[in-house]
């Protein structure tokens, strides 16, 4: 079995049931709902004791079980730029608005990245009087560069120089 036919195992069984996802985190549990979701989707891993009530809940193999727990090919399947409507505004959106937030985390952080590995992710609904809104907030740890060999008053990592 691929990883691809155990998600569409679990998406026709979540149809079936008519489960929604966050009923379906909730009895997982452990960790937030877009993560358990992303794993289910084959993006993400689950925990041994998360993926035995990922396995319990949707009657799962033991071989299925083992596949949640397994370190996935992250953004397999997603095609470059992505297709689907909502997928290509967020990625259209990192586009336009990416060298921006580059310049201001820079500016406000130095030279470094912000981690997607020590990250923290929320999507929430925002009522509105011009129509709902959607609200995705990002949290990410500040990862220097570190500058490789850098000796007397070098800095050897990328921190906001004062």
């Amino acid at each position: 079995m691929k990883r691809s036919d155990l998600t569409e195992k679990i998406l026709d069984i979540k149809r079936e049931k008519e489960w929604s996802w966050k009923y379906i985190a909730g009895e997982i549990g452990g960790f937030s709902e877009i993560l358990i979701v992303s794993a289910l989707l084959g993006h993400m891993k689950l925990t041994r004791p998360q993926a035995a009530a990922a396995g319990k809940l949707f009657g799962l193999s033991k071989t299925e079980i083992a596949m949640l727990n397994e370190v996935p090919m992250r953004g397999h399947g997603t095609p470059m730029p992505p297709t689907d409507p909502l997928i290509y505004r967020l990625y259209e959106l990192v586009m336009i608005n990416g060298p921006a937030l580059k310049a201001l985390i820079e500016e406000e952080f130095g030279d470094g990245i912000m981690s997607a590995i020590d990250f923290d992710l929320e999507v929430a609904r925002v009522a509105h009087p011009k129509g709902d809104r959607v609200r995705i907030g990002m949290s990410g740890k500040f990862l220097p560069f570190k500058y490789y060999g850098a000796t007397g008053n070098n800095l050897e990592y990328g921190f906001k120089e004062e």
